[in-house]
């Protein structure tokens, strides 16, 4: 059985004075144990005789996502070609990694991508990378879903939104 210190601070938001204190597992959180709970140094740093001395820190494993995808990622390089040029019209979804609500919306365009496959295009650009293109459009927040026929810009999508609305821009640009 892991041992384990019952504990309650004046200073700590967590501590409750009467019947309950807070208890926490040595083996878990060690430089929680020590007098020194008031001030704690981090835990990749310890005070020691000798000074301040590097250990280990206490990391968790980094998880990638890496994002499975049936749109096509544009560049700035490949633009031109891809969107401006094509004979089909063209769906463009600016967003950036960093964006949450673009997280949301990528599932939609995958659905999209495969629902009107052959008769639209999807593409994906972040706006990070490719500043120039979304300065060109005029992309003042992500994320954004651009409609192309012949080149020019037909309809846009600003936002998280539910499928249908990007649905409806399509079958209006389909139509057009």
């Amino acid at each position: 059985m892991a041992s384990s210190t019952s504990y309650s601070t004046p200073s700590s938001p967590f501590s409750l004075r009467g019947s309950r204190t807070r208890t926490l597992h040595k083996s878990i959180l060690p430089f929680y144990t020590s007098p020194r709970h008031l001030n704690p140094t981090p835990p990749s740093f310890r005070t020691t005789q000798k000074g301040l001395t590097a250990q280990p820190p206490y990391l968790l494993p980094k998880i990638q996502c890496v994002r499975q995808t049936r749109a096509t990622a544009v560049t700035k390089d490949s633009w031109e070609n891809s969107v401006l040029n094509s004979e089909t019209p063209v769906l463009v979804e600016f967003y950036a990694n960093w964006c949450g609500p673009c997280r949301m919306v990528h599932p939609l365009i995958d659905e999209i991508a495969k629902e009107y496959a052959g008769k639209l295009k999807c593409f994906v650009l972040n706006t990070d990378t490719d500043l120039e293109i979304a300065e060109d459009y005029e992309i003042k927040a992500v994320p954004v879903v651009l409609l192309f026929k012949n080149g020019q810009k037909c309809d846009a999508v600003v936002g998280t939104m539910p499928k249908e609305f990007y649905v409806t821009a399509i079958e209006r640009v389909l139509k057009s």
